[in-house]
């Protein structure tokens, strides 16, 4: 398991964390209810394809990535959600939706979105979907070293509200 590397990672540079084990849960929201964490510190793996390389964006549990501001941002031709079956086999220590936001292990380049840059703490799935990684934001970025991006979808309810809005 991914958790065992991580540990020996992080041991040996002498960086604190926290491993919570929790029941099994799927979805961010219900990680942070079951750990007690804050839903903006959770952050969730995103695996994206750039002009057809695999690259992991990292963003706040509760929202999505806007792929549209990605493209953007990164001046790609074209920017797609991988399908499981385009990355499991990378990860092949992680169960599928569970990876951490370690990509470099993997030889996977990381993004990861602002809003997680201006907490002082980072959760995230530590390659299964019963123990979560908790540690300093600043030392997560320093060992993975991921391009900091704002590319964070607006609220989709808000413009689904609005659009509704529109057709009456």
């Amino acid at each position: 398991m991914p958790i065992n590397r991580l540990k020996e990672i992080l041991d040996g540079k002498n960086i604190r964390y926290v491993i919570v084990s929790h029941s099994t849960a799927y979805t961010a929201a219900a990680i942070a209810a079951m750990t007690h964490t804050p839903g903006k510190e959770i952050a969730k793996s995103v695996m994206v394809l750039v002009d057809g390389a695999l690259t992991m964006m990292v963003v706040p549990g509760s929202k999505h990535v806007d792929l549209r501001a990605l493209k953007t941002a990164l001046g790609a031709k074209e920017v797609s959600l991988a399908h499981e079956h385009q990355f499991a086999h990378v990860f092949p220590d992680c169960e599928v939706g569970a990876m951490p936001p370690f990509g470099n292990l993997y030889n996977v380049p990381v993004y990861v979105d602002q809003s997680l840059s201006e907490d002082s703490e980072i959760a995230f799935n530590a390659g299964s979907h019963r123990e979560l990684l908790r540690m300093a934001y600043n030392d997560y970025h320093n060992l993975v070293k991921p391009q900091v991006l704002n590319v964070i979808a607006a609220n989709v309810a808000m413009r689904l509200t609005q659009r509704n809005a529109a057709n009456f």
